[in-house]
C-alpha cells in the first residue's frame, strides 16, 4: 500500500464521494491545551467514510466479478455503503449482519436493495458466516478492512486532512478493524510525514491494539455499544501498514465514548454515532498527549446511529 495508490482511489471517487468540511473546536482545543479541528465524515454519502472505500473496490471489479454478485459482513456502515454503491452499479449484494443489529443501518441496507443475512448472534460468529456463504454461493468477499483497495479508498480522508489542515499534527482516528487508520497513516506519511496517527478503540473491542502488540490478528469477543468499532480481530494488512506508519493505539471506555458523543451534539451541533465519538471522548478524558505545535484533528467517522440509541445517550439513560 502506497501512497500513489490512495491517489488513485482519489481520481477513482471523485465526483462520487463528498469532501467532507473540517471545523475548529474552541472548547475542544481549551480542553486539549492545542488547536483541535474536527473532520466531519458524518457528511459523506451514506453517513460514514465507508464510501470511500467501497467506491474505489468495486471500480476495480470485472465484468465476470460484477456477475457474481457481492457479500460481505458489517455491523451497518460498510454494509449500508457498499448496498448503495451495488445500486448504483447494478451489482447483487448479501451482507451478513448479526442479531441486535441498529435497526436503523438494517433498513437503510435494505433500503438500497440489498440482501440482509441476520443469523449470527455476534459480530465472531457474523464473520465466520460470511465465509461459510461466500464459498457456497461464489459471490465475490468485500471485506471492510484487510483489502487493499478499500484501505486506498478510506486513506483518501489523510489526503484530504493534510490538504485541509497543512499544520496537522496529531490525528485521532476510531478504530475497529483498521481500515481508516491504515489508509489515513499512509497518506499523512507521504504528505505530512510529522504527524502523528493514533487509533482510537473501545476499551473492550480493541483489535488493532493486540494485534499490534502480538504481530498478528487476535481474534476477541468486542463488548461496546458503539457497534462501528465491534471488530473481532483486525488484519495482517492493517498490522503491517500501522507498523510501518508507527501508528500509536488509545483506548477509550465505554462513558468516555458517550461523552464525547454528547459533546458533538450538545457544542458542536455533529449528530454523531458512538463510533464517530471515540476520538473526542480521548480527548476529553485527557488520554491525548499535546503537541509541542501544530493541530489536532479529530476524525468524526460516521453518523448512523438509532434514534433510541441517541436520545438515552444525550438524556444520560443509557442503563
Amino acid at each position: 500500500m502506497t501512497a500513489a495508490e490512495i491517489e488513485r482511489a482519489r481520481s477513482v471517487i471523485d465526483g462520487r464521494a463528498h469532501v467532507t468540511p473540517v471545523f475548529t473546536s474552541r472548547l475542544l482545543s481549551e480542553a486539549a491545551g492545542a488547536p483541535v479541528v474536527l473532520k466531519a465524515e458524518l457528511f459523506q454519502r451514506t453517513g460514514s467514510f465507508k464510501l470511500r472505500g467501497v467506491l474505489t473496490r468495486l471500480a476495480g471489479l470485472s465484468s465476470a466479478e460484477r456477475q457474481r454478485g457481492v457479500i460481505t459482513v458489517s455491523a451497518g456502515n460498510h454494509a449500508q455503503a457498499l448496498a448503495y454503491g451495488c445500486a448504483e452499479e447494478g451489482i447483487d449484494c448479501l451482507v451478513v449482519m448479526w442479531r441486535g443489529a441498529t435497526t436503523a443501518k438494517a433498513a437503510a441496507v435494505r433500503a438500497c436493495g440489498a440482501s440482509i443475512n441476520l443469523e449470527s448472534a455476534d459480530p465472531t460468529e457474523a464473520f465466520g458466516r460470511m465465509e461459510t456463504i461466500q464459498r457456497q454461493s461464489g459471490r465475490l468477499p468485500i471485506h471492510p478492512f484487510s483489502d487493499p483497495l478499500v484501505v486506498a479508498g478510506q486513506g483518501t480522508v489523510g489526503l484530504e486532512i493534510a490538504e485541509q489542515v497543512p499544520n496537522v499534527a496529531t490525528v485521532l482516528v476510531p478504530t475497529g478493524g483498521g481500515g481508516l487508520v491504515s489508509g489515513v497513516a499512509v497518506a499523512l506519511r507521504a504528505r505530512s510525514p510529522s504527524a502523528r496517527v493514533v487509533a482510537v478503540e473501545p476499551q473492550d473491542a480493541a483489535a488493532l491494539a493486540l494485534g499490534l502488540e502480538a504481530g498478528r490478528p487476535v481474534p476477541l469477543t468486542p463488548v461496546t455499544h458503539a457497534d462501528g468499532l465491534a471488530a473481532p480481530y483486525t488484519s495482517d494488512l492493517c498490522i503491517e501498514l500501522c507498523r510501518s506508519c508507527r501508528v500509536g493505539t488509545v483506548r477509550v471506555t465505554e462513558d468516555e465514548i458517550r461523552e464525547g458523543m454528547r459533546f458533538l451534539y450538545g457544542r458542536a451541533k455533529l449528530a454523531c454515532e458512538p463510533a464517530g465519538a471515540a476520538g473526542v471522548g480521548a480527548l476529553l478524558a485527557g488520554k491525548i498527549a499535546r503537541p509541542s505545535a501544530g493541530t489536532i484533528v479529530a476524525v468524526v467517522s460516521g453518523g448512523n446511529v438509532d434514534a433510541h440509541v441517541a436520545s438515552a445517550t444525550l438524556a444520560g439513560d443509557e442503563g
